[in-house]
């Protein structure tokens, strides 16, 4: 008589336990088990707890090949689904192994699962495993499909509603209500304050500080009393949600005919432009990609789009000040180029239109598209690509969990009728055109962060927190993939034979990249170095940049004068014509106002399951390596986290969007 022990966990989330009957079959290289029922005395399979169990044979089953588990109805109870953590078996032959599953079991379902140490394809050495591993791919195509949503943008998932999605990739129940629970007081209160809605304008600009009882961030407060100043609308292209947009600026554009004299009163005294230019110290914002989009309309007219250039200095106390900015891409009379010493509201007025294709450009391209749009195409080319039990599969699926629920709730959200963006002065039309713009001008090098960093001549601005904390982030999780990769693939070979491997990347240059060549995505892998670099900049794009570009929009952008989406008045054409009652009347009104503020409380807050970066709950490598290797990864990040906060506790305006503890695991919000 051989004996098989079994330890089965049971998933600590809400409502993961069940009392249906559970079978369990084992399949081996010599034989396989009876079914054999799961039942010890007392309640099985209760939330968070893991039961005992023993399947006995009448000879050793061989080398464990498959688990089979099944779940069926016990007397007459309503269905409940099970959420099955993982088994661990011991073998009569002391052997222990993890067979991890992390995924809801539905009534009359089977579950199949592999376990032991990661495997390959072309590893594969037994019929059942070969055909266990092709009819799972298959299975996984027919699910994950395809979808365009608009011509030159990424594809998406082929799910309408966040119901069809299969379980395992959805949210918690807690974390769903938990969201809705956001969403829900946040619009009782602005109804109670009758605010929603409303088409009335600001009558002034304290009272917009009023939307929310208790709502408040510190940096939210702050950016409340400071956003009119040009040290901080500088600092914010540097370490505000959208930090990859300015380029070092050694030679001013041809139809941006900004003069010594113009700005000379700004600068360093004894210096020139062409000094500072040449010191390193000469920074442009060039909207040029956005030039010529029809913006939106609103009651019936046609918005006013600008695609401006804003020129920005490094002063002798480090910091990043806007100098000159002209609204529109071609110099004209009616397209001044304002200064500093403008009337207030002149100036003003120019750096909040310049705000506003900033807000929509981070939205759409760098939030949506560059974060959201690629993180999905990354999941759905693995899920259609891997088995689980692949090791590329086991490393990469932790950065996917919950993207295409997110995405597939988000979009209507954002860009439906009623989304916000669609209310943006580009409009959903406009913003398709903005995305398709920039990923056909999209390179894999600006992906990449000490590429993009080095592109734009950022290297030495100081001040500059997102760079230094995103290059220790991507050295950190370039060291992680590195050891994790190379132990699965030891020689470029590997790599080649690896044809799995090999169509995860075909269909992520397919279907996110839409076959650009020219632009440097790789379309296949050659080499081990390539695959680690890639896998670097997906982990990277999903966890570090989304927390970029996500984490702090309340904090900037829930503020409209700040950040608007929406400007409602046309750009100034003649300086000395403006008021701060112009000011007012070119903002959002009351209810477009409060819907962009309740949208960036939701995007900011912080939700059941959360799990941050380097965290992985699941237990899903069996080999000891891998493991050691998670554990050095966190180490890393708890030093860089501690570093962090060590920083943050010295300055005016700390830096927290890239502390590891602040980071979560995938795009989840």
């Amino acid at each position: 008589m051989a004996e098989y022990k079994l330890e089965v966990t049971t998933g600590a989330m809400q409502y993961a336990g069940t009392s249906d009957y559970m079978y369990v079959t084992l399949f081996g290289t010599e034989e396989q088990s009876e079914r054999t029922l799961m039942d010890n005395y007392g309640v099985d399979f209760q939330r968070g707890a893991t039961g005992s169990y023993t399947v006995k044979t009448s000879l050793s089953l061989g080398k464990l090949l498959l688990v089979k588990v099944e779940k069926d109805k016990y007397l007459c109870l309503p269905e409940d689904e099970w959420y099955f953590s993982k088994m661990v078996v011991t073998t009569p032959e002391e052997d222990v192994i993890l067979y991890p599953c992390y995924r809801w079991i539905g009534r009359g379902e089977i579950v199949e699962l592999r376990g032991g140490r990661a495997m390959k394809a072309f590893e594969e050495d037994h019929p059942l495993l070969i055909d266990h591993r092709k009819n799972e791919l298959m299975l996984k195509k027919s699910l994950f499909e395809w979808k365009i949503m608009a011509e030159g943008i990424p594809h998406v998932n082929n799910f309408n509603d966040v119901s069809e999605l299969p379980a395992e990739i959805r949210f918690s129940d807690s974390r769903q209500a938990d969201i809705n629970y956001s969403r829900a007081m946040t619009g009782i209160e602005l109804k109670v304050k009758g605010l929603l809605g409303s088409t009335a304008e600001w009558e002034s600009i304290e009272d917009i500080k009023k939307i929310f009882w208790y709502k408040k961030t510190t940096m939210s407060e702050y950016v409340a009393d400071h956003w009119m100043e040009d040290d901080f609308y500088g600092y914010q292209f540097l370490n505000g949600v959208n930090p990859g947009v300015i380029k070092r600026c050694s030679e001013l554009p041809t139809n941006f005919p900004v003069t010594e004299e113009m700005v000379k009163p700004f600068l360093e005294e004894g210096s020139s432009l062409q000094k500072e230019m040449e010191k390193g110290n000469m920074f442009l914002y060039d909207q040029k990609k956005m030039d010529g989009i029809p913006p939106a309309a609103y009651n019936g007219e046609p918005l006013h789009m600008t695609a401006g250039l804003c020129l920005f200095n490094v002063n002798p106390e480090n910091k990043l000040m806007p100098i000159a900015i002209q609204l529109n891409q071609q110099p004209s009379e009616k397209n001044p180029i304002f200064l500093p010493s403008d009337p207030e509201t002149d100036w003003l007025l120019a750096k909040m239109f310049i705000k506003n294709a900033d807000c929509m450009d981070h939205e759409s391209v760098h939030h949506l598209m560059r974060t959201h749009f690629l993180a999905e195409v990354f999941a759905v080319a693995a899920l259609r690509s891997f088995p689980v039990i692949h090791p590329m599969y086991k490393l990469l699926f932790p950065h996917f969990r919950h993207t295409l629920h997110i995405n597939t709730r988000g979009r209507p959200d954002l860009l439906g009728p009623d989304g916000v963006l669609s209310k943006s002065s580009l409009g959903f039309v406009g913003l398709m055109e903005l995305m398709r713009r920039d990923l056909s001008e999209m390179t894999y090098s600006s992906l990449c962060l000490p590429e993009n960093i080095a592109a734009r001549g950022l290297e030495s601005i100081p001040d500059f927190y997102y760079r230094d904390d995103g290059l220790k982030l991507w050295n950190i999780i370039k060291s992680f993939v590195k050891a994790v990769v190379e132990h699965y693939y030891p020689s470029d070979s590997e790599v080649h034979k690896d044809t799995e491997l090999q169509d995860w990347i075909s269909e992520v240059f397919t279907h996110g990249f839409l076959g650009n060549k020219a632009a440097g995505f790789p379309a296949a892998f050659h080499t081990v170095q390539e695959v680690v670099k890639f896998t670097t900049m997906v982990i990277f794009r999903t966890t570090v940049q989304h927390a970029a570009v996500n984490s702090g929009q309340y904090d900037y952008s829930s503020w409209a004068p700040n950040a608007a989406l929406l400007l409602r008045k046309p750009p100034p054409t003649t300086k000395g014509q403006s008021s701060m009652k112009t000011v007012l009347e070119t903002l959002p009104n009351v209810g477009e106002t409060v819907q962009i503020a309740a949208l960036t409380w939701l995007l900011s807050d912080r939700y059941t399951d959360y799990i941050p970066l380097g965290t992985y709950p699941e237990e899903r490598f069996d080999e000891p390596e891998p493991k050691q290797m998670i554990k050095e990864f966190q180490a890393e990040l708890s030093y860089l986290s501690e570093a962090i906060t060590s920083r943050n506790s010295h300055l005016e305006r700390p830096y927290t969007y890239l502390d590891p503890a602040e980071i979560e695991n995938s795009v989840s919000i």
